[in-house]
């Protein structure tokens, strides 16, 4: 019977180290499976941090540019008129002719065309950078293009512009400045 006793416990010895062996490689299993679940975290974390990086560097850039069109629009503005003062300056110039050659001179003729010459290279440059100006004397009157300052009873029909009192402008295509013009009624 001893011989059966000792048999039994190393059956059951066996067994239980089966199970013990079973365990174990149970536990290594769940040990693998949290080890790359790990690896998956630190992966994903690691991409999460190089994802906030180059959205930061993006933010930085991004305000950079602002800042750099900003400074662009302001300098722009700043100095929008150049083109416009550069064609200026040789009508400046021709006034400080005239004005000069008046008080060595004392003809008032040559002044007067001078002065006409000088009118006309005035107006040609603000043509050139877009003034046109409103025609009134003889049209319809429209509310959008003249101000009525006077009105005359006349036998012309009615809201006829009779006279421009003050020339108006167009500067391309918007009204710079209403014609003031007298009206029939």
């Amino acid at each position: 019977m001893k011989a059966q006793n000792t048999i039994t416990e190393e059956n059951n010895l066996q067994e239980s180290q089966g199970d013990f062996a079973d365990d174990s490689s149970e536990f290594s299993a769940q040990d693998s499976e949290t080890y790359e679940l790990s690896a998956e975290l630190d992966e994903y974390k690691a991409k999460a941090e190089d994802y906030y990086a180059q959205l930061q560097r993006l933010k930085a850039e991004f305000d950079n540019y602002r800042k750099r069109t900003q400074k662009e629009k302001e300098e722009f503005a700043k100095y929008a008129s150049e083109g416009m003062i550069l064609s200026l300056l040789p009508v400046l110039d021709n006034f400080e002719r005239a004005v000069d050659s008046s008080r060595r001179n004392k003809d008032f003729e040559s002044l007067s065309q001078g002065v006409e010459m000088i009118y006309r290279q005035f107006l040609k440059v603000l043509e050139d950078h877009g003034l046109k100006a409103i025609e009134a004397a003889g049209e319809q009157f429209d509310p959008n293009l003249h101000e009525a300052l006077l009105r005359e009873e006349t036998d012309q029909g009615e809201n006829v512009v009779l006279e421009e009192l003050q020339k108006g402008y167009y500067l391309k295509d918007k009204v710079l400045r209403p014609s003031s013009v007298k009206v029939s009624g």
